[in-house]
This record gives C-alpha cells, structure tokens and sequence, in this order.
C-alpha cells in the first residue's frame, strides 16, 4: 500500500533514450519481476531461476527470458556461476530502481508483494509519520548480503561515546525498534553482541576468514532468550483502564507478551511501559505498566525502559 505523500515503492532512475524505449515494452508483471531480480542480487548477492518461477509461478523459459531482459538492460550487473548454477551480484554493480529504504525493509521482512512500480493512487487518504533515520542503502546491502552468507564485515562506525570508529563484525539479523533499525551483530572489538544502529553504518565491506564459533547467533544468550512480560492498565493513571484493554486486546485485564530479551529495553521504551516496582511515574504517555518485572532479571539493555532502576531489585 502506497502512503500519500511519501515514496513506498521503486522508482525507476531516469533512463537513456535507450532503455527507456526497452522499458515502455515491458508489461506491469515483467517490470515487476524485473524489480525482483534487483532486490534479490542488491541485498542477498543472488538469484535463481526458481526464485522466479517459485515467487510469480512462472515457467522457467520466462524466468530465464526475465533474467535475460535484466542482463540486457543493465548490463555488467550481474553473472553467472555456472558451478553452483546462480545469477550473482557483479562488483560493479549499478541499480536500475531507486528503491525507498522503506520499501527495502518492507521486502527483508514481509518478502516481495504489491506491484513495481506503483502507479496507482491509494484508495482513501493516508499518512503516517516521517521516516527521518534512513540508512545508507549500499551499506544495508553489505550487512544483508553478509547475513545471507553469514560473513563477516568491516564497517565504519559512529558511535554516541568514541565517534568514528573502524570496526569488524558479524551480523546475523535486522532488527526494527520501532523508530530505527539496528543490525545485531558479534562485535570483533568489544568481543560480546551488540546493536549497531543502520543509519550510522558506513563504508561497509567484506572480510575474508572463517566465522569463529562464538561468533554464532546461538551464542548470543540476549538475542536467544525469551522473556514473558505481563502488561496492564496503569493503576494511577488511567481513570477508564477498560479503553486500555480494549485498545489493546487485553484479556482478563492484561497483556502478556513474549519478546527477545535483546529487544525488550526498546519494545518498554516505544510504548512507555512504567517499570516502576510501584508505578510511580506521572506522565500522560504512560498508558501501561509491568506488574511482572521481576521477569526483567538478567536483560542487559533496561537503560531504555521507563522507571527501571537496578537499586528497585528485591534482594
């Protein structure tokens, strides 16, 4: 679904006279593939022909036709390795479609849908707010291509505390806090998990060398572990605690939530979830509160949640 007023979906570079004369023979369901073949090779460095046939339930003489118009088109971006029988990224690659990072983040995590490009007005009005962390998307196609390949990467880093920094290390998921996305990674440096956010992620590229096994997403005990929160209606704030329920789909007065122990600071901040052992804070914004924090033991990140202060711990 496209939203008014911003840009959702690819938008085709301006052509050469060439090419644009090429494209105007392209029907919808080709130009559509065509934008898949893109997004496949851009950001995971590979396609198939049964990537095609199996998305858009075509025969395989389509897929190598569609794969063939793309070659012809935007020569030099892709090859062919005849070993392992699959289209990959070429180093000089140059993308045919300005992909929206909305878009992108929307293909990575709910797969290839609606039409390319749309050209089509939204049934009724819609809005939403404006995106105004947006990574650079060269460097989000090094981290997903290396979560793909499960490789290890080198990045340029700016962080908060030490500014620029140069650092290597090994993603393995994208995660969307609500405001920002982030790439949980092994970082080489520090030797632990971290968060690096995307929009400060620059001159990404590859490192040669095996991944070590602590290096491993089933090392990573935060990103692992689950933990079961328990929501209500905050007991001082709200005088009409059943819309609460209501909003959220609360039964029995509540709303239990299971998230990943690595993104439970960020999910208590989006929602300003009161952590307070005796949900002390004030503020119109909080709507909720956590009567089950002692399921919070252990989470490394609750400098992010509401309230919380380590010294509250029961002994």
């Amino acid at each position: 679904m496209m939203l008014v007023g911003r840009q959702t979906g690819p938008i085709r570079r301006q052509p050469t006279r060439d090419m644009a004369t090429e494209t105007e023979n392209l029907t919808q369901p080709q130009r559509d593939r065509l934008a898949f073949i893109e997004l496949r090779v851009r950001f995971l460095g590979e396609i198939r022909r049964q990537d095609l046939f199996t998305r858009f339930h075509i025969q395989a003489a389509a897929a190598s036709r569609d794969l063939a118009t793309y070659k012809e088109l935007m020569p030099g971006n892709i090859g062919y390795d005849s070993k392992s029988k699959v289209y990959v990224r070429a180093e000089l690659f140059r993308p045919m479609f300005d992909f929206s990072p909305a878009r992108v983040f929307s293909w990575l995590t709910q797969g290839y849908g609606d039409n390319e490009p749309t050209r089509h007005r939204p049934l009724i009005p819609i809005e939403a707010a404006t995106e105004i962390s947006n990574p650079d998307l060269e460097a989000l196609s090094v981290i997903t291509r290396a979560i793909f390949r499960r490789a290890a990467i080198k990045i340029t880093y700016r962080a908060l505390t030490s500014g620029m920094t140069s650092r290597e290390i090994v993603p393995f998921a994208l995660a969307d806090n609500g405001n920002r996305w982030h790439v949980r990674a092994y970082d080489r440096r520090s030797n632990e998990f971290r968060d690096f956010v995307l929009a400060r992620v620059a001159n990404a590229r590859f490192v040669d060398g095996p991944i070590a096994d602590e290096e491993r997403p089933d090392q990573d005990i935060q990103w692992n572990r689950v933990v079961e929160l328990e929501l209500v209606p905050h007991p001082a704030n709200m005088r009409n605690p059943d819309t609460i329920e209501a909003e959220y789909g609360m039964f029995d007065g509540r709303l239990v939530t299971r998230v990943r122990a690595a993104l439970v600071g960020y999910m208590l901040r989006r929602w300003n979830v009161d952590c307070t052992p005796d949900h002390s804070l004030k503020g119109g914004e909080n709507h909720l509160w956590l009567k089950n924090r002692q399921t919070l033991y252990g989470v490394t990140n609750l400098v992010l949640a509401p309230g919380y202060k380590p010294e509250d711990e029961e002994i």
